[in-house]
């Protein structure tokens, strides 16, 4: 196949990022920065596409990329309905769902938005989204709570998981349908899934409270405290979801998020920064350990990844608890563009189904 000229857009709250890739191969990459003063016009998140778009177009203008050579436009999926993991082509539908936000208004709903219209410019580019947080692919069993008012959702980093276990499926020449692994994602929240020959079958609701605490989420919380919380008059109902999601973890214990500056002081001998590094190892490790019996101890790998898999105490402290279940590998930090252009590339030369959004 011919070289295959492939743009991901992947918009933040006060920032876009933006790459290009030849095939597999990154030859340009743009953090462009939204000022506060440049946002404040745009009453909802989606108003910002036109805005973002025409940054997107100057950078690329400026780098003497054209667009029409470009094959296809990758952006990073917002919060659309649950659907099961793999590369979408953005239709009308899709775009209804992300301008309405019909999971809520993130900046991440724009990736779709912009990837269409700047498509939809070109000669013959397509549109396609890839593996969004809200991915569902849980058993049925999974998702029972144990109170009919309550349910489990799949919310994760499916992008960075799905991504790194095919490239480690492909390093030892497996499929990744073909393997049962663990997945752990190491970043500003943690999350752990149990990966059943390419569908993730088990996860921990990464966003708001369950499964390990990380540097700024509370993770699961003693029920009964959290309740006499809620109820005890001194804070809201927002001050209680901010405990949860925002200022827990970390930023709970020390007011920083900074998982390396916590790193810093636990190796400079503060013994409360080492035993809450340690209680998050392992809570990560006991994370684990659960989703090990779902694939019922038949688990080919363990995989840690995202930002804090950089830390070796903390890897040690999860590899030392968990490495008799399976072997232990290492793949430090996050490329979501590559993650992003790999899936299109693989859309586009046939290597995975391209899926209709309903």
């Amino acid at each position: 196949m011919d070289d295959l000229l492939i743009l991901t857009v992947n918009p933040g709250s006060t920032s876009t990022k933006v790459a290009v890739f030849n095939n597999n191969k990154s030859v340009f990459l743009k953090n462009i920065k939204h000022s506060g003063e440049e946002l404040k016009p745009f009453k909802k998140i989606t108003d910002q596409y036109e805005f973002r778009m025409e940054k997107i177009l100057g950078e690329l203008e400026n780098a003497n990329i054209k667009i029409d050579d470009i094959s296809a436009v990758v952006g990073r999926g917002g919060l659309v309905k649950p659907i099961e993991s793999g590369v979408y082509e953005v239709n009308e539908k899709m775009l209804e769902d992300l301008r309405e936000g019909v999971l809520g208004q993130h900046a991440s709903n724009l990736g779709g938005i912009i990837a269409h219209e700047i498509a939809s410019r070109t000669k013959g580019s397509r549109a396609f989204i890839a593996d969004p947080v809200v991915v569902d692919e849980m058993q049925d069993v999974a998702r029972v709570a144990g109170h009919p008012r309550f349910k489990r959702i799949s919310i994760f980093h499916a992008l960075n998981q799905k991504a790194v276990a095919r490239s480690h499926s492909a390093s030892f020449e497996k499929k990744y349908e073909e393997l049962n692994l663990i997945v752990v994602h190491l970043g500003g929240g943690v999350s752990v899934g149990a990966h059943c020959r390419g569908r993730v079958i088990d996860v921990n609701n990464a966003l708001d409270g369950e499964g390990p605490f990380s540097p700024e989420r509370s993770g699961t919380l003693p029920a009964g405290e959290l309740v006499k919380t809620c109820f005890s008059g001194e804070f809201t109902m927002e001050e209680v979801k901010s405990m949860i999601t925002g200022n827990g973890g970390y930023m709970a214990y020390f007011n920083t998020n900074d998982a390396h500056e916590i790193e810093v002081r636990a190796k400079k001998g503060d013994k409360e920064a080492a035993l809450i590094q340690d209680a998050l190892a392992y809570q990560v490790a006991k994370e684990i350990g659960s989703m090990a019996t779902v694939l019922k101890g038949k688990v080919d790998a363990i995989i840690l990844t995202g930002g804090m898999a950089y830390n070796n105490i903390l890897v040690s402290c999860v590899r030392e608890m968990v490495s008799f279940i399976a072997p232990v590998a290492v793949y430090p930090g996050e490329d979501e563009m590559k993650s992003l252009a790999m899936n299109g590339y693989m859309a586009l030369n046939g290597a995975v189904d391209i899926k209709k959004y309903e």
